[in-house]
């Protein structure tokens, strides 16, 4: 496993971390073939993709940012319905008339005018391939008994970006699905319990399928150094620890 704060590899290139601008948020760029893709770290499981040209945010959160300082959306990417990813007042703020915003159905039910993917849908939305991967819990449960995600309800997303492909996770544990994934070359992998997964599950999940780079996210008061001693043995991965609690 690589550090986090310079690192370099055959195929993917690491930048010195930027601040953005107005809101000082940590950023990242990483070379792809179709030119740089710019990763900006707004918290929790907030992101800002920007690629040639568009803007993609990420489960848009107001108690993130600002979004009146933010540029608006030429996609806006929703894993599943909960307060801490859907925010009604970020979308309206961000959305333009031409914005697209991939969602789920239960999603769907609050904000009109998306494009609805299940589970396994894959969909090819502003010339980006975005893949509608599963995220749910097997484990952790509520007091009631139910799950904290049940099957179905979320989605994860992989988005190619050039010759790289990114996979967001949303909420979901170490489940076979996302073992299952190839040629990942940067995931952001949730890490609370009890509603995602611990540094063990996580480090389950990379060593099964072998991020090149690994962003733990939705982390709260997570150890991150725990992930790092998990993975200090892994070569083929590079541990980038960013603001995301």
């Amino acid at each position: 496993m690589k550090q986090f704060l310079t690192a370099s590899t055959p195929s993917i290139m690491f930048f010195t971390s930027a601040r953005f601008a107005q809101n000082k948020f940590e950023e990242d760029v990483i070379k792809t073939s179709a030119g740089n893709l710019k990763i900006t770290f707004i918290g929790h499981a907030t992101l800002m993709f920007t690629f040639d040209n568009k803007v993609i945010h990420v489960d848009p959160v107001s108690q993130e940012a600002d979004y009146t300082k933010m540029p608006q959306a030429d996609l806006i990417l929703i894993t599943h319905e909960h307060g801490d990813h859907l925010d009604q007042e970020a979308i309206k703020i961000l959305r333009k008339e031409e914005t697209e915003i991939i969602l789920t159905e239960k999603c769907a039910q609050e904000v009109k005018g998306g494009i609805v993917m299940k589970n396994g849908d894959v969909k090819t939305v502003g010339g980006l391939k975005i893949e509608a991967v599963p995220a749910y819990n097997i484990v952790h449960k509520r007091s009631n008994g139910l799950l904290f995600h049940p099957k179905g309800d979320g989605n994860g997303y992989v988005i190619t970006f050039g010759d790289k492909r990114v996979y967001v996770a949303g909420d979901t544990e170490n489940i076979p699905e996302m073992k299952k994934l190839k040629e990942i070359d940067i995931a952001f992998l949730p890490m609370n319990l009890p509603y995602t997964m611990s540094p063990e599950m996580v480090a389950d999940a990379a060593k099964a399928f072998k991020p090149k780079i690994l962003y733990p996210y939705h982390f709260s008061n997570t150890d991150t150094s725990e992930l790092l001693k998990l993975l200090k043995d892994e070569k083929e991965i590079e541990v980038r620890i960013r603001n995301m609690k």
